[in-house]
């Protein structure tokens, strides 16, 4: 019988003068402990780039999704459902979960949660991390031939090259040079914390009361090799040994050695990762991966006693005081991924 369904992870990644997660640039929030502006990742745009990474792994292409819209009385196009495929077959719905709700109302709502709690990527400590700003130019000013200028009078009318000379005279402005002033950028040692319930990783329910998939669909998995089974949750079908084995590895590299690649990032850093925490005990992560506040400056912490499996990269011993860096530091994180979630009888939970 299995005793412990839970898988829990925190990584502890250093991040050099990056853009993550745009909103009026840099997102951050308040700290209002120690009163201060805090970039951050939020945990939806984490998750995407995790699921991108084990896609990429598998060699798979991500689930088919449609969206509708309406036309209003007005004429308007206006925003409606956007409809998955509810197929657990595809690595991004089996693991990211779905909702399916069509309006009217004529169609019974299906909803899968993911097996997958994915955190926000914050700082380890308010003071170990910064939100600055720089300025910035789109500067042509090299090659002034091949660049055309226009400007435009008070009326809108578009000006001659002769006005143009004219009005730029006693003037060191340059219409070559755009100035883009405070833009935000981020740098400092960020935590992301991860938990995977290995009851329904696999597992997809049958349950007509709460359903996640078709009857149709049901029978479709069936044919497909999936295996009746029950979990915690009621009855359910339990994806094929063979897939689950090609699947484990490409989840724990992915919960490791996911990048920020989405078109909300920018000015690249690697984000390279210092230290992975492994526990089936969350309590214990926090302990492993921690700072510790001293003469009000943050110290950075990774502590191998705290009770959880604690892996730590050699650059890690550049921001942190460790002995225990490694060279396989990464791959025997991956292993320990492995390891656990190859342990759980997913045909059998008891």
């Amino acid at each position: 019988m299995n005793t412990n369904p839970y898988i829990y992870l925190r990584g502890l990644r250093h991040v050099d003068h990056s853009v993550f997660c745009v909103e009026s640039g840099q997102k951050f929030y308040w700290d209002p402990v120690f009163s201060k502006r805090v970039p951050f990742s939020s945990g939806q745009q984490v998750k995407r780039s995790i699921l991108s990474s084990i896609g990429t792994e598998l060699k798979a292409q991500p689930s088919a999704v449609t969206f509708v819209f309406d036309v209003n009385s007005k004429g308007a196009l206006g925003d409606g459902e956007v409809l998955s495929l509810c197929d657990p077959r595809y690595f991004d719905q089996i693991l990211g979960g779905w909702m399916k709700a069509a309006k009217g109302g004529t169609v019974r709502t299906l909803k899968r949660r993911s097996p997958l709690s994915i955190s926000a990527m914050r700082p380890l400590h308010p003071l170990l991390a910064e939100r600055y700003t720089e300025n910035v130019t789109f500067d042509r000013t090299d090659k002034p031939e091949i660049h055309k200028v226009i400007v435009r009078d008070a009326s809108g009318k578009q000006m001659t090259e002769e006005e143009i000379a004219k009005f730029l005279v006693g003037t060191d402005r340059s219409v070559l040079r755009k100035w883009i002033p405070e833009n935000p950028r981020a740098s400092g040692l960020f935590v992301y914390d991860a938990a995977i319930d290995l009851r329904t990783l696999f597992c997809v329910s049958t349950n007509q009361f709460e359903p996640e998939i078709t009857k149709e669909k049901t029978e479709e998995l069936k044919s497909a090799g999936w295996k009746e089974s029950r979990n915690v949750f009621g009855d359910c079908l339990v994806m094929p040994r063979q897939e689950r084995e090609k699947a484990i590895p490409a989840i724990a590299r992915g919960l490791i050695n996911w990048r920020i690649t989405s078109n909300q990032s920018r000015t690249f850093s690697l984000m390279e990762t210092l230290a992975v925490a492994i526990s089936q005990d969350a309590n214990v992560l926090a302990g492993a991966i921690r700072a510790k506040l001293v003469d009000d400056k943050a110290k950075p912490i990774v502590d191998e006693t705290a009770g959880a499996d604690v892996f730590v990269t050699l650059p890690c011993a550049a921001y942190v005081a460790t002995e225990i860096e490694s060279l396989t530091a990464l791959r025997d994180a991956e292993q320990r991924l492995i390891e656990l979630m190859s342990a759980f009888d997913f045909e059998d939970q008891g």
